[in-house]
């Protein structure tokens, strides 16, 4: 199980904000299969190194990355549904998030744990599952839907407005 390619995905940046989201959904669905693959892992070979690294790659996408992207979708997504009559949509898609930060916690302690080296007791492959799971229907939502209904109307400067607030909050 090798986790360098966690790393790799489609060279974009805030210029772009929705390819940045979208290449954001590339990446969790990436995450999402080492977690996947971690899972089984370790159930074969316990906590060796390369189950403490995929942990650890794991751990910094959902702690760090994670949280920023929603951000980015509550604070630039979800008002513009709200905004074109479209608040079902939006309070489904804060209803996921608000899930899946829980589904999160449920896995992030034996992941830690994990990472330290531990023998991770919680680590259970349905909580794995339900978490990519509950991902993949929100993804179908925010791609297929959500995106493109945002993305209308904007102009260029409303653009480099929205991919320059997303890069500030990464430089916090």
């Amino acid at each position: 199980m090798s986790s360098p390619l966690l790393h790799a995905g489609p060279a974009v940046g805030f210029d772009t904000p929705f390819e940045m989201l979208d290449a954001c959904h590339e990446r969790v669905r990436r995450t999402l299969d080492l977690l996947q693959r971690l899972q089984a892992h370790v159930a074969r070979h316990g906590a060796d190194e390369q189950a403490r690294s995929a942990a650890g790659d794991v751990l910094r996408y959902f702690d760090i990355a994670a949280p920023l992207h929603h951000q980015d979708e509550e604070l630039h997504v979800l008002p513009r549904l709200r905004a074109q009559g479209l608040g079902e949509l939006a309070d489904q898609l804060q209803a996921d998030h608000d899930a899946l930060r829980q589904r999160w916690q449920v896995l992030r302690e034996p992941l830690r744990a994990l990472q330290d080296g531990q023998q991770p007791g919680g680590l259970a492959g349905a909580d794995c599952e339900g978490l990519a799971q509950h991902y993949a229907r929100h993804m179908v939502l925010e791609d297929g839907t959500a995106f493109a209904a945002a993305r209308q109307g904007l102009d260029s400067p409303a653009l480099a407005a929205m991919g320059a607030e997303m890069a500030a909050r990464r430089r916090g």
